[in-house]
């Protein structure tokens, strides 16, 4: 695994570090009641029906995505999770610990980076490519990162699910 905090402070990419117990998921991030700026995020690693396509979605905790309507924006025909395996070979993460910072890891830029318009612009909550901290970046150091790691996001209205759904 690559170091993220060296990569960070080589590129001159400010962040704010928050260390805490391990948690795998939103709902026990939520639990150890820590204050820290920006955006609470959820990280979806998604794969199209033949694995051709991998994508990171990044959108608010609170969010649920409508993978179907997703699909359509997306243009593939069928969008599900991608396995262990696949985080692990792209991105270098293992589950509870899937980060848009992930992406340092997918050098071949085999993942495409998805971030809901509603958060773009706002300061992130991140997990520094581990589930025991978390990391607050700028929206500034998030674009620095991401133009470091050759990863242009794609910024679009992420469909949420309804009640109707």
């Amino acid at each position: 695994m690559s170091d993220i905090y060296k990569f960070l402070e080589e590129n001159g990419i400010e962040y704010e570090r928050f260390d805490h117990p391990a948690v795998f998921t939103c709902e026990e991030a939520d639990l150890l009641n820590i204050e820290m700026p920006g955006v609470s995020t959820k990280n979806l690693f998604l794969r199209d029906k033949n694995g051709k396509r991998h994508f990171l979605v990044t959108v608010d905790k609170d969010k649920q995505v409508d993978l179907g309507k997703l699909k359509e924006i997306l243009e593939v025909s069928k969008l599900s999770f991608a396995s262990e395996e696949r985080l692990q070979k792209h991105l270098g993460l293992t589950p509870g610990s899937v980060t848009l910072l992930g992406v340092m890891n997918d050098s071949d830029c085999a993942v495409e980076v998805i971030v809901d318009e509603e958060i773009w612009g706002k300061a992130l909550q991140c997990h520094p490519l581990i589930n025991t901290a978390s990391l607050v970046l700028e929206v500034e150091g998030l674009k620095s990162f991401l133009e470091k790691t050759k990863h242009i996001p794609r910024i679009i209205k992420i469909p949420q699910k309804t009640d109707s759904d």
